[in-house]
């Protein structure tokens, strides 16, 4: 920890921080959670730019004004996944292994975002938690590659709504389970607030391979940032904010993930310099009673809703936009808006899709499917957008 020695009345010394304490996970804590615990008003918990198999998880931690708890990652991943232990799998059938306990504990929570990472690549079985739900198998229909689960409700526990059963995974004929490259969503998110956290910032790190969220936030949180921050293939949100959580984010990406941004109840939103692609359920969900913003984004979309503003009939969400490309690829499928939603645009763009407006829309300069909304309209800023914020490995996708 980094500290400076300072003269004090009386003649006698004291070691303060200059600027906060740098307390290094490895060194100066063991783990994520003791720097956490450790972390002061002004002090910063640097991680090292390698993979953590371990979630950051805030609860009523409390910075100060002008004086945050820091943590930056340096390029650090928080890696959600664990290989499938053998040992704890019985082959009931050739090819065919089961466990009844692959975790602790289980719930309708838990199952709608599951997924096993088979060889590197994330298989849902046609599974998400906002959208498409494909039934589970019976064991004796899966085909190599696949997995299912089969609830036993013999050992259910009313009132509890824990549910037991058994996890299936089907490898071609000869394999064996550890040569197959298997791994499990253990872990619930990358980074977690809870509580009434106040005064953070989290910067520099990737979230990934979590059943949840990449960035999990709940609570009554004030002056919470996040600063380049990435959320790759997780099994529900990129990011989501809940109850009354004002956040601001400087730089996010999304990949993979069941879907790129949720926000819901009454919280307080802005992101700038947004990036996300490859969703499943939705890639922009904003919810209930909130204010959220979004500026500067390319949306590659092939999710089942490309931006969706949605609210009941009490309820009034509001959304701004702000020099945003959401590009439709492959099906065609709106953005919509709600009844009593208001979505409040600027140098908007939709390619390849309709605004579908059930609640107040305002445009100014924004092309909609190629239509102008007002003559002269030009839309966002494509070019800039793309060159700024679109990874090389996306270029192609931006083409017309």
């Amino acid at each position: 920890m980094k500290a400076r020695w300072l003269f004090l009345l009386g003649g006698t010394f004291a070691l303060l921080a200059a600027h906060g304490r740098d307390i290094r996970v490895g060194s100066d804590a063991k783990t994520i959670a003791e720097a956490i615990k450790l972390a002061q008003p002004g002090d910063t918990i640097h991680l090292e730019p390698k993979i953590y198999h371990d979630c950051a998880a805030f609860s009523g931690k409390q910075g100060a004004p002008g004086k945050p708890i820091t943590l930056d990652g340096h390029g650090a991943t928080l890696e959600g996944s664990d290989p499938l232990d053998p040992a704890q799998w019985k082959e009931v059938a050739p090819g065919l292994f089961a466990n009844d306990n692959l975790l602790p504990r289980l719930d309708d929570f838990l199952l709608i975002r599951w997924f096993f990472l088979w060889d590197g690549k994330m298989n849902h079985m046609g599974r998400m938690s906002k959208g498409h739900r494909a039934a589970f198998k019976k064991a004796e229909e899966l085909q190599a590659g696949e997995w299912t689960f089969i609830e036993d409700k013999a050992r259910a526990q009313p009132p509890s709504k824990q549910i037991f059963g058994t996890f299936f995974v089907k490898l071609p004929p000869g394999q064996k389970l550890a040569e197959a490259h298997i791994r499990a969503p253990i872990r619930s998110a990358g980074v977690q607030l809870g509580g009434a956290n106040a005064h953070l910032v989290i910067r520099n790190l990737t979230a990934t391979h979590v059943h949840n969220d990449g960035f999990n936030i709940h609570g009554d949180c004030r002056d919470v940032a996040f600063e380049n921050i990435r959320a790759i293939e997780c099994g529900d949100d990129g990011i989501s904010s809940h109850e009354s959580a004002e956040v601001r984010v400087e730089g996010f990406v999304a990949l993979g993930n069941s879907t790129g941004i949720t926000d819901i109840n009454s919280a307080h939103t802005s992101y700038n310099r947004v990036f996300i692609a490859g969703c499943l359920g939705h890639d922009l969900f904003f919810l209930n009673n909130g204010r959220y913003k979004v500026a500067n984004a390319v949306v590659l979309s092939s999710s089942e809703h490309p931006l969706d503003v949605s609210a009941a009939a009490h309820e009034h969400a509001a959304l701004m936009l702000d020099n945003v490309l959401i590009r439709r690829l492959g099906k065609t499928v709106p953005a919509q808006t709600a009844k009593t939603t208001v979505l409040e645009a600027q140098r908007l763009t939709l390619e390849h899709m309709e605004l579908n407006a059930a609640g107040t829309v305002k445009l100014e300069n924004c092309l909609l499917n190629g239509r102008p909304s007002a003559a002269g309209a030009t839309g966002a800023d494509r070019a800039r957008l793309i060159k700024e914020l679109v990874p090389a490995a996306y270029q192609a996708q931006c083409l017309p």
